[in-house]
């Protein structure tokens, strides 16, 4: 990747809203990153930053503590990966704002995604943030202060009667802001360069960004998930870090049906990665199979009949066994890959990808075989006429 790239960083971005792994995994992947041809890391924290003060609300469950940024950073040096820190400082605000004591920076008040630019509170919060982050990279070169996707910007009330002014326009209240951010950044740590995305800034006229002083304050960067960027017009950029992967991992190809089959790849993570597909492929799927067309199933113990617990014996021979077989192999399946989610990611994120994508099918397996039990056991005996006394009534 390296001698064909136009690009003299190549930097993994870490996005850690969601399922942040446990460092002990990072010091696994870091060497393949490497291997990869990556030089740096864009760490986007969210609330995995251990935050302090009267920032600690944002800290999530899991945070990584000091020590672990640390570690973190330790890696990154040992793998010759330079870090970048990302800090959202303008839209992609949730993990800020959902918090009631934040909300009224929101730029809309029922949409915690975008910062009030208008308020010198958010200014004030979001300088906050980037220097504690600061506080824990010394020395770094770069900081990312995001700004994509600032959705609803304009559409507060406070941004609304700002626009009815003259000359005053979204594209300037966007500059406005980022100026303002930028600015802080290189007040406080004048060695530091701040990154933005583009995607806000692609549409405003050449002109009306020079006057608003943001280029000469940060640098801007790409903001596309195309695989050909076209850079410099170097096509193919894609194609080339697809292949380097591709060789350094030993396969034929990246496409997802390429890791179920016996002899795949291994790298860190890959056993998740087999155990993933193969739920997603065949879990539910194997489960419709026999609820909605075993005949069966469809025929004997259809929902009219589950519901009133009524089964002609002969039938449980031909469901049950084969609907024990089935949950016992996802069921032991399934904890092979819970234990392996475990050791990389932490207990919340993995409770949230089981409960989402494994347990409703096991749960209705379950509840085929308890109705069966129920429909298949001991009924009790239909009410008749009392017992004979003997005696004229």
């Amino acid at each position: 990747m390296a001698g064909s790239s136009p690009f003299k960083m190549r930097l993994v971005h870490l996005d850690l809203k969601g399922a942040p792994p446990k460092v002990s995994y990072l010091s696994e992947v870091f060497p393949l990153f490497h291997a990869l041809g990556a030089n740096g890391l864009l760490i986007e924290y969210e609330d995995m930053f251990p935050y302090e003060g009267h920032l600690r609300l944002l800290r999530a469950q899991h945070a990584y503590s000091p020590s672990e940024i640390k570690e973190i950073l330790h890696l990154a040096t040992l793998n010759e990966l330079e870090v970048v820190p990302l800090v959202q400082t303008f839209g992609h605000m949730e993990f800020v704002l959902k918090h009631e004591a934040l909300a009224h920076l929101r730029e809309v008040a029922c949409f915690p995604n975008t910062l009030n630019p208008h308020e010198a509170e958010s200014l004030a919060l979001v300088g906050a943030m980037v220097d504690q982050v600061m506080a824990l990279h010394p020395g770094a070169r770069w900081l990312h202060v995001g700004c994509d996707e600032v959705y609803y910007l304009g559409e507060g009330e406070a941004s609304r009667h700002w626009l009815q002014q003259e000359h005053n326009t979204k594209a300037r209240l966007c500059l406005s802001h980022v100026k303002a951010v930028a600015s802080h950044v290189l007040a406080r740590h004048p060695a530091t360069t701040p990154l933005v995305w583009d995607d806000m800034l692609r549409d405003i006229p050449e002109d009306q960004l020079s006057a608003s002083g943001v280029p000469q304050l940060v640098e801007p960067v790409l903001w596309d998930y195309r695989a050909d960027l076209d850079v410099h017009s170097k096509g193919g950029f894609g194609e080339d870090s697809k292949a380097r992967v591709e060789n350094v991992l030993g396969i034929s190809s990246l496409e997802i049906t390429g890791f179920t089959s016996e002899g795949a790849a291994s790298f860190p993570g890959s056993d998740i990665l087999a155990l993933v597909t193969e739920a997603g492929l065949h879990l539910g799927s194997s489960v419709d199979e026999m609820l909605q067309r075993d005949r069966y199933v469809t025929g004997w113990f259809s929902p009219y009949h589950r519901r009133r617990k009524l089964i002609h014996p002969v039938m449980v021979q031909h469901i049950q066994p084969q609907a024990l077989s089935l949950l016992a192999r996802w069921s032991a399946l399934m904890g092979e890959l819970e234990a392996a989610l475990h050791r990389v990611f932490y207990p919340d994120a993995v409770e949230e990808w089981l409960e989402e994508n494994v347990h409703p099918s096991l749960q209705r397996l379950q509840g085929l075989l308890r109705d069966l039990g129920e429909a298949a056991g001991p009924r009790p005996p239909l009410a008749g006429p009392g017992p004979d006394t003997g005696q004229d009534p």
